[in-house]
Protein backbone atom coordinates (compact mmCIF):
# COMPACT_ATOMS: atom_id res chain seq x y z
CA UNK A 1 0.00 0.00 0.00
CA UNK A 2 1.57 3.37 -1.17
CA UNK A 3 1.17 5.87 2.13
CA UNK A 4 -0.22 9.46 1.64
CA UNK A 5 3.12 11.47 1.65
CA UNK A 6 5.53 9.88 -1.09
CA UNK A 7 8.60 8.20 0.48
CA UNK A 8 10.77 10.44 -2.19
CA UNK A 9 9.62 13.40 -4.31
CA UNK A 10 11.28 15.38 -6.67
CA UNK A 11 10.15 19.20 -7.34
CA UNK A 12 10.81 20.89 -10.68
CA UNK A 13 14.69 19.88 -10.02
CA UNK A 14 17.54 21.35 -12.67
CA UNK A 15 20.93 19.58 -12.92
CA UNK A 16 23.86 20.89 -14.99
CA UNK A 17 26.87 19.47 -15.99
CA UNK A 18 28.68 22.68 -16.92
CA UNK A 19 26.63 24.26 -19.22
CA UNK A 20 24.57 21.20 -20.14
CA UNK A 21 20.97 21.53 -18.77
CA UNK A 22 20.67 17.96 -18.10
CA UNK A 23 17.80 17.74 -16.08
CA UNK A 24 15.10 20.71 -16.80
CA UNK A 25 12.63 20.55 -14.24
CA UNK A 26 12.10 17.10 -13.02
CA UNK A 27 9.08 16.16 -10.72
CA UNK A 28 8.07 12.79 -10.00
CA UNK A 29 7.29 10.93 -6.76
CA UNK A 30 8.11 7.39 -5.56
CA UNK A 31 5.34 6.30 -3.04
CA UNK A 32 6.43 3.89 -0.15
CA UNK A 33 6.47 -0.04 -1.25
CA UNK A 34 6.14 0.47 -4.72
CA UNK A 35 8.59 0.05 -7.94
CA UNK A 36 8.55 2.84 -10.25
CA UNK A 37 9.96 3.23 -13.49
CA UNK A 38 11.73 5.87 -15.35
CA UNK A 39 12.16 4.57 -19.02
CA UNK A 40 13.47 6.90 -21.97
CA UNK A 41 16.28 6.65 -24.51
CA UNK A 42 20.07 6.79 -24.21
CA UNK A 43 21.08 10.36 -23.54
CA UNK A 44 17.43 11.28 -21.72
CA UNK A 45 18.68 11.77 -18.57
CA UNK A 46 17.70 8.68 -16.46
CA UNK A 47 21.07 7.75 -15.08
CA UNK A 48 21.64 11.71 -14.11
CA UNK A 49 18.15 11.58 -12.26
CA UNK A 50 19.75 8.85 -9.72
CA UNK A 51 22.36 10.52 -9.39
CA UNK A 52 20.94 13.76 -8.33
CA UNK A 53 18.77 11.96 -6.01
CA UNK A 54 21.99 10.34 -4.78
CA UNK A 55 23.86 13.44 -4.48
CA UNK A 56 26.51 12.35 -6.79
CA UNK A 57 25.57 15.32 -9.44
CA UNK A 58 24.29 18.33 -7.21
CA UNK A 59 20.80 19.81 -8.52
CA UNK A 60 20.94 23.22 -9.01
CA UNK A 61 17.41 24.31 -8.45
CA UNK A 62 14.29 22.46 -7.07
CA UNK A 63 13.71 20.16 -4.12
CA UNK A 64 14.13 16.01 -3.60
CA UNK A 65 12.30 15.49 -0.71
CA UNK A 66 13.19 11.57 0.85
CA UNK A 67 10.61 10.83 4.36
CA UNK A 68 9.74 14.41 3.92
CA UNK A 69 13.62 16.03 4.18
CA UNK A 70 14.81 18.29 1.96
CA UNK A 71 18.11 15.55 0.72
CA UNK A 72 19.32 17.95 -2.22
CA UNK A 73 22.15 19.50 -0.80
CA UNK A 74 23.31 16.44 0.89
CA UNK A 75 26.75 14.19 -0.08
CA UNK A 76 26.36 10.98 -1.21
CA UNK A 77 27.26 9.65 2.26
CA UNK A 78 24.82 11.59 4.19
CA UNK A 79 21.92 10.42 1.65
CA UNK A 80 23.18 6.85 2.31
CA UNK A 81 23.03 7.23 6.45
CA UNK A 82 19.03 8.42 5.46
CA UNK A 83 18.42 4.91 3.88
CA UNK A 84 19.03 5.66 -0.06
CA UNK A 85 21.25 3.14 -1.53
CA UNK A 86 21.91 3.16 -5.39
CA UNK A 87 22.77 0.30 -7.71
CA UNK A 88 24.86 2.27 -10.41
CA UNK A 89 24.81 1.93 -14.39
CA UNK A 90 27.49 -0.72 -15.23
CA UNK A 91 27.74 -2.33 -11.79
CA UNK A 92 31.28 -0.96 -10.50
CA UNK A 93 32.35 -3.39 -8.32
CA UNK A 94 35.51 -3.85 -6.94
CA UNK A 95 37.56 -6.06 -9.11
CA UNK A 96 40.43 -7.16 -6.29
CA UNK A 97 38.41 -7.70 -3.55
CA UNK A 98 36.50 -10.73 -3.31
CA UNK A 99 32.72 -11.03 -2.85
CA UNK A 100 32.49 -11.28 0.53
CA UNK A 101 34.80 -7.73 0.71
CA UNK A 102 32.52 -5.70 -2.03
CA UNK A 103 29.42 -6.97 0.43
CA UNK A 104 30.93 -6.41 3.43
CA UNK A 105 31.49 -2.65 1.94
CA UNK A 106 27.84 -2.41 1.21
CA UNK A 107 27.42 -2.28 5.20
CA UNK A 108 30.12 0.12 6.07
CA UNK A 109 28.04 2.71 7.57
CA UNK A 110 26.12 -0.18 10.06
CA UNK A 111 27.83 -0.92 13.55
CA UNK A 112 25.21 -3.65 14.08
CA UNK A 113 27.48 -6.66 13.52
CA UNK A 114 25.31 -9.53 13.91
CA UNK A 115 22.53 -7.92 12.01
CA UNK A 116 25.09 -7.47 9.25
CA UNK A 117 26.03 -11.42 9.05
CA UNK A 118 22.27 -12.03 8.93
CA UNK A 119 21.49 -9.85 5.93
CA UNK A 120 25.11 -11.41 3.90
CA UNK A 121 23.42 -14.35 4.69
CA UNK A 122 19.96 -13.31 3.06
CA UNK A 123 22.31 -12.04 -0.02
CA UNK A 124 23.65 -15.60 -0.72
CA UNK A 125 19.87 -16.78 -0.15
CA UNK A 126 18.67 -14.31 -2.80
CA UNK A 127 22.25 -14.82 -4.90
CA UNK A 128 22.92 -18.17 -4.29
CA UNK A 129 25.44 -18.16 -7.11
CA UNK A 130 27.40 -15.21 -4.97
CA UNK A 131 28.09 -17.81 -2.10
CA UNK A 132 29.76 -20.78 -4.09
CA UNK A 133 31.83 -17.42 -5.32
CA UNK A 134 32.38 -15.70 -1.89
CA UNK A 135 35.80 -15.71 -2.13
CA UNK A 136 36.75 -14.96 -5.27
CA UNK A 137 37.59 -11.55 -6.99
CA UNK A 138 34.69 -9.57 -8.08
CA UNK A 139 36.79 -9.00 -11.35
CA UNK A 140 36.25 -12.96 -12.42
CA UNK A 141 32.77 -13.01 -11.80
CA UNK A 142 30.61 -13.43 -14.98
CA UNK A 143 28.59 -10.21 -15.76
CA UNK A 144 25.38 -11.50 -14.51
CA UNK A 145 27.06 -12.30 -11.18
CA UNK A 146 28.71 -8.88 -11.08
CA UNK A 147 25.28 -7.42 -11.55
CA UNK A 148 24.05 -10.01 -8.71
CA UNK A 149 26.76 -8.38 -6.66
CA UNK A 150 25.97 -4.76 -7.23
CA UNK A 151 22.63 -5.14 -5.84
CA UNK A 152 23.77 -7.36 -2.96
CA UNK A 153 26.33 -4.84 -2.04
CA UNK A 154 23.40 -2.19 -1.90
CA UNK A 155 21.15 -4.31 -0.01
CA UNK A 156 23.78 -4.33 2.62
CA UNK A 157 23.23 -1.18 3.87
CA UNK A 158 19.73 -2.09 4.49
CA UNK A 159 18.29 0.88 2.08
CA UNK A 160 14.86 1.98 2.46
CA UNK A 161 14.83 3.18 -1.19
CA UNK A 162 16.75 1.39 -3.88
CA UNK A 163 17.84 3.46 -7.03
CA UNK A 164 18.28 0.46 -9.75
CA UNK A 165 20.35 1.92 -13.12
CA UNK A 166 19.73 -0.25 -15.72
CA UNK A 167 20.29 -3.71 -13.52
CA UNK A 168 19.71 -6.02 -17.32
CA UNK A 169 22.19 -4.03 -19.31
CA UNK A 170 24.51 -6.46 -21.13
CA UNK A 171 22.44 -9.59 -19.66
CA UNK A 172 21.38 -12.70 -21.67
CA UNK A 173 17.75 -12.86 -21.63
CA UNK A 174 17.51 -15.67 -19.11
CA UNK A 175 19.33 -13.84 -16.64
CA UNK A 176 17.60 -10.78 -17.14
CA UNK A 177 14.58 -13.23 -15.85
CA UNK A 178 16.35 -13.76 -13.37
CA UNK A 179 17.16 -10.26 -12.15
CA UNK A 180 13.73 -8.87 -12.35
CA UNK A 181 12.68 -11.53 -10.38
CA UNK A 182 14.96 -11.05 -7.69
CA UNK A 183 13.89 -7.43 -8.20
CA UNK A 184 10.10 -8.43 -7.08
CA UNK A 185 11.77 -10.48 -4.18
CA UNK A 186 13.51 -7.57 -2.86
CA UNK A 187 10.62 -5.19 -2.79
CA UNK A 188 8.05 -7.93 -1.75
CA UNK A 189 10.39 -7.72 1.35
CA UNK A 190 10.02 -4.65 1.97
CA UNK A 191 12.41 -2.01 -0.15
CA UNK A 192 11.34 0.57 -2.34
CA UNK A 193 12.69 0.75 -5.80
CA UNK A 194 13.32 3.49 -8.64
CA UNK A 195 14.18 1.67 -11.43
CA UNK A 196 15.90 3.16 -14.74
CA UNK A 197 15.78 0.80 -17.14
CA UNK A 198 16.17 0.11 -21.34
CA UNK A 199 13.76 -2.87 -21.43
CA UNK A 200 11.08 -0.83 -21.22
CA UNK A 201 8.77 -4.13 -21.25
CA UNK A 202 10.58 -5.86 -18.32
CA UNK A 203 10.54 -2.47 -16.36
CA UNK A 204 6.94 -1.45 -16.62
CA UNK A 205 5.65 -4.98 -15.84
CA UNK A 206 6.95 -5.23 -12.50
CA UNK A 207 6.82 -1.72 -11.92
CA UNK A 208 3.16 0.30 -10.21
CA UNK A 209 4.01 3.24 -12.10
CA UNK A 210 6.08 4.27 -14.47
CA UNK A 211 7.59 8.10 -15.71
CA UNK A 212 8.67 8.24 -19.36
CA UNK A 213 11.67 10.48 -20.08
CA UNK A 214 13.40 12.63 -23.10
CA UNK A 215 15.90 14.77 -23.48
CA UNK A 216 16.30 15.94 -19.44
CA UNK A 217 12.16 16.18 -19.03
CA UNK A 218 9.35 14.16 -17.61
CA UNK A 219 7.11 13.81 -21.01
CA UNK A 220 4.43 10.57 -19.42
CA UNK A 221 3.61 9.79 -16.71
CA UNK A 222 0.89 6.74 -15.63
CA UNK A 223 0.25 3.49 -14.38
CA UNK A 224 2.47 0.93 -15.82
CA UNK A 225 -0.45 -1.21 -16.49
CA UNK A 226 -1.20 2.40 -18.51
CA UNK A 227 1.91 2.87 -20.52
CA UNK A 228 2.13 -0.83 -21.36
CA UNK A 229 -0.94 0.16 -23.61
CA UNK A 230 -0.27 3.40 -24.87
CA UNK A 231 0.19 3.73 -28.18
CA UNK A 232 3.55 6.20 -28.13
CA UNK A 233 5.08 4.11 -25.68
CA UNK A 234 4.34 1.02 -28.06
CA UNK A 235 6.06 2.91 -31.03
CA UNK A 236 9.14 3.94 -29.28
CA UNK A 237 9.72 1.95 -26.60
CA UNK A 238 8.09 -1.25 -27.00
CA UNK A 239 9.23 -2.34 -30.65
CA UNK A 240 5.34 -2.41 -31.44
Amino acid sequence: MASQQPLLEMRNVHTYYDNIHALKGISCSIPAGDIVCLIGANGAGKTTTLMTIFGVQRASRGEILFQGQPIQDLRPEQVAARGVAQTPEGRQIFAQMTTMENLELGAYLRTDQEEVVRDMENVFTLFPALKERRHQLGGTLSGGEQQMLAIGRSLMSRPILLLLDEPSLGLAPKLVERIFDTILEINKGGTTIFLVEQNAHMALNISANGYVMETGQIVLADKASALLENEQVKKAYLGE
